[in-house]
């Protein structure tokens, strides 16, 4: 380290406007080996793949997931990807969280990835989620904007911020309320990390299951002992948060020919619809 010029220890104490320059080592790149890995792809052609992720997949490999991801598994599939898009994630125009399932599409050339990359940019590919939510939201539909960054009190963690965040605006609309909880369909006009969890959690519906966000928390279900033991039932069935990319458009990165994928609800999402739907029945008598 050199402040000033001069050759220091880490233990200098710094002065207000010190110039501190460091020497980073460069980077560790790790080779992407193939791995054959399950992966369900709905659609294929010479430009794209869509694939349909299941949740506890990770998209990319980083810290601590060195192999097991989505791109090991589209490399095995198709080695030629390794030569399309960024280093580390070759092919990957937009990402899902390790626990959310779904649609993703990935480009098998860099004529589509450059394509991909300007649709998403001029907001051409609409992703649209189904998220089970705790709470009963008073109206039927909204929209969410609040910039997102790290939060102030936990780096690991995003948040709504005043300053130093992203933009990011997310929409929503009520499909199916059960009182304790609802399903809503969500769409996203801008794609931020952990987006839809943390705009649903600052609105007072955190999704169900999330870990981070609080949709696992103990209150969510308190006003009686009937919600308490239902709440319990729902989180049993699942290991995730209930978030799921139902519906993938965009125009082909070749001839703009419009496309539009959907994926059914995976089962664990299901499953704790039923309990909700039979709750809400009983309430109904």
């Amino acid at each position: 380290m050199r402040v000033n010029g001069a050759p220091r220890r880490a233990s200098h104490r710094l002065q207000g406007g010190d110039r501190v320059e460091i020497e980073l080592p460069p980077p560790r790149v790790v080779a992407l080996e193939p791995e054959d890995l399950p992966l369900r792809v709905i659609h294929e052609d010479a430009a794209i793949l869509v694939v349909d992720k299941p949740a506890g997949m990770v998209v990319h490999p980083g810290a601590g997931v060195p192999s097991g991801t989505l791109v090991h598994a589209l490399l095995h599939r198709d080695p030629a990807i390794a030569g399309v898009g960024g280093a580390g994630r070759p092919g990957i125009v937009h990402r899902l969280d390790r626990d959310t399932s779904g649609l993703l599409v990935v480009a098998r050339t860099p004529r589509a990835y450059r394509a991909l990359i300007e649709a998403m940019r001029e907001r051409r590919v609409r992703r649209v989620y189904q998220a089970l939510v705790w709470g009963d939201p008073p109206a039927d539909s909204g929209e969410i904007e609040g910039a997102i960054g790290r939060s102030p009190r936990d780096r690991k963690r995003m948040a709504v911020v005043r300053r130093g965040g992203k933009p990011a605006r997310t929409l929503w609309a009520v499909r199916e309320r059960f009182g304790p909880a609802t399903r809503l369909e969500v769409r996203l006009d801008t794609g931020r990390t952990h987006q839809i969890r943390v705009h649903l959690a600052s609105a007072g519906m955190p999704v169900v299951g999330d870990p981070v966000y609080g949709g696992r928390g103990k209150k969510q279900l308190s006003a009686g002992a009937a919600e308490r033991s239902l709440a319990r039932e729902v989180l049993d069935g699942l290991s995730r948060q209930a978030l799921h990319a139902s519906e993938l458009r965009f125009p082909h990165p070749v001839d703009e020919v419009p496309l539009r994928f959907t994926s059914p609800l995976p089962e664990d999402i299901g499953r704790a619809l039923g309990l909700l739907r039979a709750h809400r029945r009983e309430q109904r008598g």
